[in-house]
């Protein structure tokens, strides 16, 4: 053991209580959706777990940042699902404060608000009669010569859309999220976050399918209404935290993860730095990580053979930052947020958070705006004084006529790195060594958006958790396999656990992986 390690087996106390007792049956490293989801899932079933968060809010990304009264999120929330489960356990963590949000988006376009999802009218408006038929021609043409082989992101928009509406509504947005071009962006990305929609789709929609596409199916795309909670999505991990910790289960705050210690294919235990106490060492019998992938791999002690290592290295993220400003207007547009597709800015979506909750803001004279920047930790945007992004962002929404400057009453800024996983051409063989790797281990689970390395939404990552969690309880799910075609909730059978199966390989595993023995 290294020297001036405390050992914390369990202590209802929390971290700065007293650091003894037994261990806890499961230890979840990360409070965001998953892990918190796998914690509570277990406790109903009187199973005791500590969650390990670095940070000192919960949430993950799904957190709400409270400056002066004013909140705001990392980037917007909706809650929906069509797994019963999860709506169920949604429902049971806030109850009455689960509020019913109409959605309004709008696309930002050379100066012109194109309605989304498309409405006939104003397309034809903001494009021109003349533009609209060369968009169709584009995709009469696509759809007779279609790209054979579906390889990036490119290739997939265009097969389903043709190049002309890819060049004008997905090109220059999807770049600015990703930071390369469009052309080196997997094409899985594509197909799990906009299945099932096509410009055929999306015209049938605007002109009145509510939302499904030809076959009954929902797409998620497109719904109009959503759940929301009252004080932002903060508050349902909030109080998810809080109804845990009356269970005699413990979320620890500002504890990061430095190592884990296995023997074997048996995690013993994780060594977690915090500020005032040192380095800990947490132990227990089960051990679920919501941590990113890669930097699950890095810790591992002693450390897996150097392939598995390389491929957690070139494992890549996409880091995000919000510059939040209240402005003194009641009402500043009348979206929930804006896609900005506008090349002389670099923000790319604009959050409204009065219109996800008018109780995410002091008074009813003001709005609070969340400006979006994708960005990596090494650009020099990264390290900016807060006032400089504060002043870029209030120079970019005036200059694409968002407000007045001198509207702007306060301002706050929140990083979030290691947001999003990166679907580049690699990422599909780095990911499948490491999942063989780690499907070798006995007692450890990799959950969540980045434990698992894939862009999912809030609900698939509870839906990885809840499995986990059934998991240690003695069922049988592939928590890997949340997500893919033949089992997206959000498209196929509404169906409840615990009868809800997920099928078949999931399509962002490469072919052909061999087995690791673990030394």
């Amino acid at each position: 053991m290294p020297p001036n390690v405390q050992k914390y087996f369990r202590s209802d106390a929390g971290v700065d209580g007293a650091l003894h007792g037994r261990y806890h049956s499961t230890v979840i490293i990360g409070a965001g959706p998953a892990g918190l989801s796998a914690a509570f899932e277990l406790s109903k079933f009187g199973e005791h777990s500590i969650v390990l968060e670095a940070d000192n809010q919960v949430g993950g990304l799904s957190r709400t940042v409270e400056h002066d009264g004013n909140r705001f999120d990392i980037g917007g929330h909706r809650f929906f699902s069509k797994v019963p489960y999860v709506n169920e356990m949604w429902n049971d963590i806030l109850g009455a404060d689960f509020l019913v949000r109409p959605r309004l988006s709008r696309i930002l376009h050379q100066g012109y608000f194109f309605d989304y999802p498309l409405k006939p009218v104003n397309a034809l408006k903001g494009l021109g009669f003349l533009e609209a038929i060369r968009i169709f021609l584009s995709y009469a043409k696509v759809h007779i010569f279609p790209n054979p082989e579906e390889k990036s992101f490119e290739d997939w928009v265009v097969n389903h859309f043709g190049y002309r509406l890819f060049d004008i509504f997905f090109k220059t947005y999807t770049e600015k999220v990703w930071g390369i071009p469009c052309s080196e962006i997997s094409a899985n990305w594509a197909a799990q976050r906009i299945k099932n929609l096509s410009l055929w789709e999306a015209v049938r929609n605007a002109l009145g399918n509510d939302g499904k596409c030809s076959d009954g199916e929902i797409i998620p795309t497109l719904i109009e209404r959503f759940h929301y909670p009252r004080f932002g999505p903060g508050m349902m991990w909030e109080r998810c935290a809080e109804k845990l910790a009356e269970k005699g289960n413990p979320v620890l705050r500002g504890v990061r993860v430095q190592s884990i210690r296995r023997r074997k294919n048996r995690i013993e235990s994780v060594f977690a730095q915090n500020n005032s106490l040192g380095l800990i060492e947490f132990g227990g019998d089960q051990f679920i990580s919501s941590m990113p992938l890669g930097e699950l791999v890095l810790a591992l002690d002693p450390p897996p053979p150097e392939k598995v290592l390389n491929a957690a290295r070139n494992l890549r993220h996409r880091d995000f930052l919000t510059v939040a400003l209240i402005v003194k207007r009641e009402d500043a547009f009348p979206d929930n947020w804006i896609y900005v597709h506008e090349t002389q800015v670099k923000v790319g979506r604009i959050q409204n958070y009065k219109n996800w909750s008018s109780f995410m803001v002091t008074a009813p004279s003001v709005s609070s705006l969340g400006l979006e920047y994708f960005l990596q930790t090494e650009d020099p945007e990264w390290n900016w004084q807060d006032e400089r992004l504060i002043d870029r962002g209030i120079g970019e929404c005036s200059r694409i006529g968002i407000i007045n400057p001198g509207e702007v009453i306060d301002g706050a800024v929140v990083r979030a790195p290691k947001a999003y996983p990166v679907y580049d051409r690699s990422y599909i063989i780095n990911k499948s060594i490491i999942r063989e790797y780690l499907s070798g281990f006995t007692n450890l689970q990799s959950i969540g958006r980045n434990g698992l390395h894939r862009y999912d939404n809030q609900d698939h990552a509870m839906l990885t958790g809840i499995y986990a969690a059934r998991n240690i309880l003695g069922e049988e799910y592939d928590v890997w396999s949340v997500n893919t075609d033949c089992s997206h909730h959000e498209f196929g059978q509404a169906e409840n656990l615990p009868h809800f199966r997920p099928c078949g390989a999931e399509p962002d595993r490469a072919p052909g992986a061999g087995q690791y023995e673990i030394q």
